[in-house]
């Protein structure tokens, strides 16, 4: 099992405080990952921050309904999530070795 079967946070928090943080969490991901255009590293902070209100928004209605497949979705979301980062930290290791900068101003000049 995991945590929050051991743990009574439903008891403590109601299912509206988990939403709220969640709606908070991807609404700042969103805003982060469309107004912060010139840092690559942030973007993907931005969409990472996106996928683990996703996360949370599963852990907490599998809780609520008692029913474990929201847990299994979690898994899956950190494995695509973990690959993500893994391929999108490579192609800044390449594009940085390329042009010398991270800034995504620059980014139309890698046509081909």
């Amino acid at each position: 099992m995991f945590f929050l079967y051991s743990l009574n946070f439903m008891i403590i928090f109601p299912i509206n405080f988990f939403c709220i943080i969640v709606v908070f969490l991807f609404i700042f991901g969103l805003i982060g990952s469309f107004l912060i255009r010139r840092n690559l590293i942030m973007i993907i902070v931005c969409i990472e921050l996106m996928l683990m209100s996703i996360q949370l928004n599963f852990i907490v209605y599998s809780y609520n309904f008692n029913d474990i497949l929201g847990q299994f979705f979690v898994l899956f979301i950190l494995m695509v999530a973990a690959a993500e980062v893994a391929i999108g930290l490579a192609l800044l290791i390449v594009y940085y070795r390329l042009r010398g900068t991270i800034d995504t101003k620059y980014i139309y000049l890698s046509k081909g």
